[in-house]
């Protein structure tokens, strides 16, 4: 059970890829992690994985993407249903994680494997390219867009620094323009902390 948005300061993902190997019964199983923020990004990944196995006969997938989660698929790409596109989800949601995708390429060994040995398969490949993939914790970010005069500069960038805020946009001349990404569990203190600042507009954005 993912907690719901609004209660999450913080969420698990990854940021690097790595890659594992799983064999059984002559059949190769390459689980591939990789870092995965919308759907727009699989179809590159897909095709560069397909061009480096060509002789592979499967690439079996399942992503989650969005700070609550709440996008995901699983692909089982001409396996039998539900053998390899869920497993691989299951493993993601086992460690609680999202914005990342796992793909497992299947060289066919010539044993039938069945529905359970593939349901094995897959989960285990998921698995341990998990534990090769480093975990970390990133905070859940409020968007906001700042209007200042250039007078107030080193103001609101110790301010930013301070509470670890990200910079998404940086336009500096006379009058500027920030776009920033504000830690939930810091909000009150930043907004405080802007207040005290003359000539500061403040604006949520996306």
């Amino acid at each position: 059970m993912r907690p719901e948005k609004e209660d999450m300061d913080y969420y698990l993902t990854i940021e690097s890829s790595a890659v594992a190997e799983f064999k059984d019964r002559g059949s190769k199983f390459l689980a591939y992690s990789f870092p995965l923020k919308s759907a727009d990004g699989l179809k590159k990944i897909l095709s560069e994985l397909k061009k480096e196995h060509p002789k592979a006969v499967h690439y079996c997938f399942a992503y989650r993407t969005g700070i609550e989660g709440n996008q995901f698929r699983a692909n089982d790409d001409g396996e039998p249903s539900g053998t390899a596109g869920k497993p691989i989800l299951g493993q993601i949601d086992t460690k609680g994680l999202t914005d990342m995708l796992i793909v497992v390429v299947r060289y066919f060994g010539g044993t039938l494997l069945g529905v359970p040995g593939l349901t094995n398969a897959y989960k285990t490949s998921a698995s341990l390219v998990l534990q090769c993939t480093p975990i970390v914790q990133k905070a859940v970010e409020i968007n906001y867009k700042l209007h200042f005069n250039y007078t107030e500069m080193n103001d609101v960038m110790r301010i930013l620094k301070q509470y670890n805020c990200t910079i998404y946009k940086n336009e500096m001349q006379l009058f500027c323009i920030v776009k920033t990404g504000i830690p939930k569990s810091k909000l009150d203190d930043v907004l405080d902390a802007f207040a005290e600042i003359k000539n500061l507009e403040l604006l949520h954005a996306k």
